[in-house]
C-alpha cells in the first residue's frame, strides 16, 4: 500500500520547485497539480515561469484554467484542485502538488471552508457602488457596527476586504469566523507529505535576478504587449501580477525598461520573503536545504524523504 497520496513540494519562487517536482512525479508515476495563483491564467506564461506544454514530462493540472481578468479565487481553486486530486487518488496516481501560493496550498490540502462569494455577486456590486459613492470610511463604520470582531481585523482603508466582509455578512457568515478557520491546520487528505525547499538567502536572490533576466530574454515584454493588445490592461496591473504590471508603463513609453527590470527583481525578492514567512509558519513541512543541490539531487532528497517517512508512518 502506497504511503502517500499527495507529495507537496513547496517554497519560495526561483528555489527550484518545478524542476524537482517534475523529476519526483516521473519517479513516482505521478502527475503535477499546480498551486500557483498566476499560472491559472492563459497567456501569462513567461512571467509566471510556466513550464511549456512540450517540456512537461507528466500531465499538469490547474494551469491555464481561465483568461486574465476572469474572476478567480482560492475557493474556485479549491474546487478545481480537489477535482484533480480526487481523480488521481481514485486512479492510484500520486499527486505532486507544487507551487508557492500558500493560500492555494492550504485551500487544496487543508480542511478549509470558503464562503460562497467566489465570483462577482449582486451584493458585491451593490457594495462596490456604495463604496464609490460613500467612501471606505462609511462602509468600515457599518462593518464596525454590524460585525465588530471582523472590523477589528481589518484596516479601515482596506476597502476590498471591508467590502468582502460586508458581503460575507449578507451570506450569513463572518470574516472573523473565516480568519479563525484559516488558523486551524488539518489535512483534508490524511496521506499527505509536505516538503519545503530552501536555499541560502543570497543564492535565492541571485536565482531570482537570473530568472527575471531570462524572462526578459525569452520575450516577456512581447508577452505583455500581446496581452495588452487583447485589452487586458486591468488584469496585468493587478498588485499580484509581478513581472507584468512593471512592464505596462514601459510599453506605453512612460518608463525605462532597465528600471522596470530592477523593479521586477525587487518585487520578486520581497515576494519570496513573504512566501518563506508563510511556509515557515507551518510545522508540518519538512525542509530540505537545496543550496548545493542540482535539480536531480533535490528530487532524490525528496524521494528519500518520501520513502523514509512513509516507513515511519
Amino acid at each position: 500500500m502506497r504511503a502517500y497520496d499527495i507529495i507537496g513540494i513547496l517554497g519560495p519562487t526561483a528555489v527550484g520547485k518545478s524542476a524537482a517536482s517534475d523529476r519526483v512525479a516521473v519517479a513516482l508515476g505521478g502527475e503535477i497539480v499546480s498551486a500557483d495563483s498566476m499560472q491559472v491564467y492563459r497567456g501569462m506564461d513567461i512571467g509566471t515561469a510556466k513550464t511549456p506544454p512540450a517540456e512537461r514530462p507528466v500531465p499538469y493540472h490547474c494551469v491555464d484554467l481561465v483568461d486574465p481578468g476572469t474572476p478567480y479565487s482560492a475557493a474556485l481553486y479549491q474546487r478545481d484542485a480537489r477535482t484533480a486530486i480526487d481523480a488521481l487518488i481514485a486512479s492510484r496516481t500520486p499527486a505532486v502538488l507544487t507551487g508557492g501560493t500558500g493560500l492555494y496550498v492550504r485551500a487544496a490540502l487543508d480542511d478549509m471552508e470558503f464562503p460562497t462569494g467566489d465570483v462577482l455577486s449582486p451584493e458585491r456590486e451593490r457594495l462596490e457602488a456604495r463604496l464609490a459613492l460613500e467612501g471606505a470610511e462609511a462602509l468600515y463604520a457599518e462593518l464596525r457596527r454590524l460585525d465588530p470582531a471582523s472590523a477589528a481585523l481589518l484596516h479601515p482603508n482596506n476597502a476590498r476586504r471591508v467590502v468582502r466582509a460586508l458581503e460575507m455578512l449578507a451570506e450569513g457568515t463572518s470574516y472573523a469566523t473565516q480568519a479563525a478557520n484559516f488558523r486551524v491546520r488539518g489535512f483534508h487528505y490524511p496521506r499527505t507529505l509536505l516538503v519545503g525547499l530552501t536555499v541560502d538567502r543570497a543564492e535565492l536572490y541571485r536565482r531570482v535576478d537570473a530568472r527575471v533576466d531570462a524572462m526578459i530574454a525569452t520575450g516577456l515584454v512581447e508577452e505583455v504587449r500581446a496581452l495588452l493588445d487583447r485589452g487586458l490592461a486591468s488584469a496585468l496591473t493587478a498588485t499580484q501580477a509581478i513581472g507584468y504590471k512593471e512592464l505596462v508603463p514601459v510599453i506605453a513609453g512612460k518608463a525605462d525598461l532597465s528600471d522596470a527590470i530592477e523593479d521586477i527583481k525587487r518585487a520578486t525578492r520581497r515576494y519570496a520573503k513573504r512566501q518563506l514567512t508563510w511556509f515557515r509558519s507551518d510545522a508540518r513541512i519538512t525542509w530540505i536545504d537545496v543550496t548545493e543541490l542540482s535539480a536531480a539531487q533535490t528530487a532524490e532528497a525528496v524521494l528519500d524523504l518520501v520513502e523514509s517517512s512513509g516507513h515511519d508512518g
